[in-house]
């Protein structure tokens, strides 16, 4: 055994990264006041058996690293994909604009510390990525390196300083930014139950699904049948799925004439609720018990669409409602309901809430599989080719008459932007792109183990003597960088934007790349609304890091 950790085979090598990962993944379950920094362990695990004279071959050791980076990069791209364009939308667009803010205060803060410590500015991006915890930026960083053709001075002390000054950044990144959050706590004097209300006030997006009933008191819809109306026109912002003419409680077919009295339940979304109350008349409590008795016919399934001929094709086009007899009310689709308009792209692992007959959902589960076990099966084949293809696009020179050197999306950039697309675009173009929620964890687990455990191994073996040769200075930097920009970004959002508690912990979160402050806000303040706001902000600032990174080292240049 003592012989696997001296050789450096393929052998030697993966037994050192199991031991660095595995002993740095039970460090991470530590927590301390409910505080931990997770798999960050694996990074100072690497770091200290490098430390004491574990190596890997150099070019084992680059694979692993670049192989874990776009493992970990193009998963959480195809989880953020079909997502993205939409978070730009209403709320989001303001979001984002913070999170861009946040962005640009902490290169900026970065290179202005840079100017008067006179640090090189490749260690200073080491801390810059560190301080806002994000590993694809230091990925990017040193790839960027890597492909610099030049052998200056200055490129070989960023080239082995980078990953120590992220390393000794990192921690106070976590707990900054944890700071951070419980300052403006205290600073805005929060009552989590009235920002609880707060926020449920603006919780609905568009696109959301609202459930409404209304009794048709508008003469002038008397005698015309719901064709008529919910024709071309409103089609795509309303479902009628329960009619009640007198006691008796059916599915309505679209060439039944409407009477005085008639009650509707509808489906529509929340920008075209007070359109739908202007067209029927009178908005009734929704009691669903009442609803739920009648035709004993009359049924409330969910169907998976687990078919990939499924995949890209619309509402419309499958016309269900005529085909089937059945009404598709509601589409969930990575744990947010969405209202079934009929222009909706569908997309296997798309879940479909349908009123109808047994009969004709039996008929329509047929249609579309409504076998959900298959989806916990991954789908390789768009995962790797779109591999290939983001590696690819990420090795094109972008030029910028400024810099001396091309600008590359480099292997962060490129496969995180080629996940993106695929995972927004891929079902429009009949592409089946759908992972299981499991499945993707994995791939991003195993691909940032094995980044870190590799950059570690390979920091290591200068960490010590940077850090007693001034690297102590990197801690009081990396602080600057964290505190800072959160600090005045949390003041605009709050008293500027006039944005809820919960929006600017998820703002700051996903503004950070940070998952421990996530977690930390959650279990903190008891609000999934958080994840929400996360996840709206992440990919674009995900990508801006990872492109800011690169612009950091193309300025040392």
């Amino acid at each position: 055994m003592l012989n696997l950790l001296t050789q450096r085979d393929a052998a030697g090598a993966i037994f050192i990264l199991a031991i660095v990962i595995a002993s740095g993944l039970l460090l991470g379950k530590i927590k301390i006041k409910g505080i931990s920094i997770g798999s960050t362990w694996i990074l100072f695990m690497g770091i200290l058996l490098g430390h004491f004279g574990l190596r890997i071959h150099p070019t084992m050791l680059t694979f692993i690293k670049d192989f874990g980076l776009i493992l970990f990069v193009f998963a959480i791209g195809l989880q953020v994909g079909p997502g993205f364009f939409h978070s730009f939308k209403k709320d989001g667009l303001p979001m984002n604009m913070m999170a861009v803010g946040l962005v640009l205060l902490a290169v900026l803060t970065t290179y202005i510390i840079h100017l008067v410590s006179g640090e090189n500015l490749g260690i200073m991006t080491g801390i810059m990525s560190g301080a806002v915890t994000n590993t694809p930026g230091l990925g990017a960083a040193q790839q960027t390196l890597s492909d610099a053709h030049s052998a200056s001075a200055g490129i070989e002390e960023a080239a082995t300083g980078i990953a120590s000054a992220y390393a000794v950044a990192y921690p106070l990144g976590v707990l900054g930014a944890i700071a951070v959050v419980l300052l403006c706590r205290s600073l805005f004097r929060i009552d989590l139950d009235k920002e609880k209300e707060r926020a449920s006030k603006g919780e609905k997006e568009e696109g959301n699904a609202f459930r409404l009933a209304c009794q048709v008191i508008n003469p002038a819809l008397f005698g015309k049948t719901l064709h008529d109306i919910v024709g071309e026109e409103n089609a795509d912002h309303m479902v009628i799925t329960r009619m009640k003419r007198g006691e008796r409680v059916f599915f309505p077919e679209l060439g039944l004439p409407l009477e005085e009295g008639d009650k509707l339940l509808i489906v529509t979304d929340v920008q075209h609720k007070d359109i739908v109350k202007i067209i029927f008349g009178e908005e009734l409590p929704v009691n669903m018990e009442e609803w739920s008795q009648g035709d004993t016919q009359l049924v409330a399934r969910r169907l998976s669409i687990t078919k990939s001929s499924i995949t890209g094709k619309s509402l419309r086009k499958l016309d269900i409602r005529h085909k089937y007899g059945v009404s598709v009310t509601r589409i969930l689709r990575a744990g947010v309901d969405l209202q079934a308009d009929a222009d909706l792209i569908l997309q296997v692992g798309d879940s479909m809430k349908v009123v109808g007959s047994e009969e004709g959902i039996a008929r329509l589960a047929k249609l579309v599989g409504n076998q959900p076990e298959s989806l916990h099966k991954p789908n390789l084949i768009p995962i790797f080719f779109g591999i290939a293809l983001g590696v690819a696009v990420g090795m094109i020179p972008i030029h910028f008459p400024s810099m001396p050197q091309p600008l590359k999306l480099g292997l962060a950039g490129g496969p995180l932007i080629v996940a993106i697309l695929l995972g927004h675009f891929g079902p429009k173009l009949r592409i089946t792109t759908y992972t299981a929620l499991s499945a993707n964890l994995m791939i991003r687990e195993i691909g940032i183990s094995l980044f870190m455990a590799a950059v570690g191994l390979g920091a290591g073996k200068t960490f010590v003597s940077s850090l007693v040769g001034g690297g102590y200075m990197w801690v009081l930097y990396g602080a600057i960088i964290t505190l800072v920009p959160m600090t005045v970004i949390a003041l605009v959002c709050r008293y500027v934007m006039k944005m809820d508690f919960f929006k600017i912990c998820g703002l700051l979160a996903g503004g950070t790349t940070d998952p421990a402050l996530l977690a930390f806000s959650e279990n903190m303040f008891g609000s999934g609304r958080i994840a929400v706001n996360y996840a709206t902000v992440y990919p674009l600032t995900m990508f801006l890091r990872v492109v800011a990174a690169q612009v950091m080292i193309m300025l040392m240049l």
